[in-house]
């Protein structure tokens, strides 16, 4: 895949970064969430689940993927739960809605 990046404008420029760096994100934590379920596999086919190992409590329900992204600092992500981050809401002060923040 070829991309001539001299021809794209900044606008274009920063979408492609934004939507790059919302794949490696996805990509990470696919990856991680494969290596934990292979870790807790191996445990469990010795008999131990992996908090009887670790003496680490896990969480039952894994790691809840993020549901928006600050459009400025597209490494700032919040899942929808707890308090709302600053710069939500600032964008919502500023006329954005929570739709727009989506990823």
């Amino acid at each position: 895949m070829d991309i001539d990046f001299d021809k794209m404008s900044l606008k274009e420029l920063r979408d492609l970064r934004t939507r790059l760096d919302r794949a490696i994100n996805s990509y990470e934590d696919r990856k991680r969430r494969e290596a934990m379920n292979a870790i807790e596999e191996a445990a469990r086919e010795h008999g131990f689940n992996l908090a009887e190992l670790t003496g680490v409590k896990t969480r039952r329900g894994g790691t809840i993927a993020p549901k928006y992204v600050n459009p400025n600092d597209p490494t700032m992500t919040w899942t929808g739960r707890g308090r709302q981050p600053k710069w939500v809401k600032d964008s919502l002060q500023s006329g954005k809605q929570l739709e727009d923040l989506a990823i």
